[in-house]
């Protein structure tokens, strides 16, 4: 049994499941006589202060704005570490999956804001923008492989690069009031660990604690507390001068609590759609649709279209052995939008009755983009296997000499 678990926890597949049975257990609770305490401990408010001063909110901000700034803190490590030495150091290998990705947040935006034109619900407009990295890169190792290596680095960066695109949409426009008090004292945390950096100083207990204090300043200044997890992690040194990487260390470190404990509890507090009262035509809302629409035609329009374009004008070339069918598979993998887009759409409605909607359709869209990936890279075929025949239809890519 032991070996089992390990097995398992150890697939790269893991998140995914672990995250779609907390979503599975949140609609389950939500619509099942234990909903009054799902909703009693959601809403409970939890206080941390000194002399007065402090933090004061439900169960519910406490995940969205503290476990998800350690989400945002983890991603922030990986983006340093693929920018300094991995898939996003040179700019060539960027240029396909980086024009994807534009490409798969833009139409989607567009396809939303077309459907609740003129509505105050055209606020959500950034919600089936983004895309969910560990659903995604689960459903793709379920496909194993058939799947060849090339499409899931180039699944994997343009995951990375549409979360670089979520949270500069989160900065520029989703943050409240701005309180400037706070937000000029949070400079001084930020200077400090800019000190730290110039100093070579890499013991990273200094840089955790003055990321603390930056996350309750950008609390407090109104600029959702989330950026200080990516912005601390890029003080976090990549090498010491002892040769080890303290930044690989942090971000292995981190790796099974954010995969097995913070989006999974993420999930389940944002997840429970309750479906009591619901009709057919609640799919028709226009919040609803505009996220089905965006994240199952919008991603696969957008990260397929902009491919397709941007090799036929011979800017790029697809990975090794990845033809037609596999774009197409990612790009309906693409439009998984579940972590991200529940994270937005908590930062772009308040009332319950929207946020209903928006549960509705980024788990509905979800559902039909994994099932068209999945079966879609399933049955396309890996040319790297050489026991599977290569298609004449589509060439296979040599590797770049």
């Amino acid at each position: 049994m032991a070996s089992m678990l390990e097995k398992f926890f150890k697939h790269e597949a893991a998140g995914g499941i672990a995250l779609m049975l907390a979503a599975i257990a949140a609609l389950i609770i939500a619509n099942s006589g234990l909903s009054t305490y799902y909703d009693l401990g959601l809403n409970s408010i939890l206080s941390v202060t000194i002399a007065g001063e402090g933090l004061s909110k439900p169960l519910i901000l406490w995940i969205n704005d503290g476990l998800m700034a350690i989400f945002f803190f983890y991603i922030g490590l990986e983006l340093k570490r693929e920018m300094l030495e991995g898939k996003l150091k040179n700019p060539r290998d960027i240029m396909l999956p980086g024009l994807a990705a534009v490409g798969g947040m833009a139409v989607p935006a567009v396809l939303y804001a077309a459907v609740n034109w003129g509505e105050p619900s055209i606020v959500g407009w950034a919600i089936p923008a983004a895309t969910d990295i560990a659903f995604a890169l689960g459903l793709l190792a379920l496909v194993g492989s058939r799947a060849p290596t090339g499409l899931k680095i180039f699944l994997l960066t343009l995951a990375i690069l549409d979360d670089m695109g979520a949270i500069l949409i989160i900065a520029l426009f989703y943050t409240a009031d701005l309180q400037t008090k706070y937000l000029l004292l949070s400079l001084i945390p930020l200077a400090l660990m800019a000190w730290l950096n110039f100093r070579a100083v890499h013991r990273i207990g200094p840089i955790i604690i003055l990321g603390l204090v930056l996350w309750v300043l950008v609390l407090k200044s109104g600029v959702h507390a989330t950026l200080a997890g990516v912005v601390t992690a890029f003080f976090i040194p990549l090498n010491d001068r002892w040769g080890k990487s303290p930044l690989r260390s942090l971000e292995h470190m981190l790796h099974p609590w954010v995969s097995f404990f913070i989006i999974p509890v993420f999930a389940f507090a944002n997840a429970g759609v309750v479906v009591a009262g619901l009709t057919l035509g609640d799919l028709f809302a226009p919040i609803t649709l505009g996220i089905i629409l965006g994240l199952v035609l919008g991603k696969q329009i957008g990260v397929l279209g902009l491919t397709w374009l941007v090799v036929k004008m011979n800017l790029a070339q697809l990975p090794y052995g990845v033809n037609w069918k596999h774009v197409y598979g990612v790009s309906a993998l693409a439009g998984i939008g579940f972590t991200m887009s529940l994270f937005i759409g908590g930062l772009s409605f308040s009332e319950a009755a929207d946020m209903n909607h928006v549960r509705l359709g980024v788990l509905v869209a979800s559902l039909i983009s994994g099932l068209i990936g999945f079966f879609v890279l399933f049955y396309a075929g890996n040319p790297e296997n050489v026991d599977e025949p290569i298609s004449d239809e589509t060439p296979v890519q040599q590797p770049a000499q």
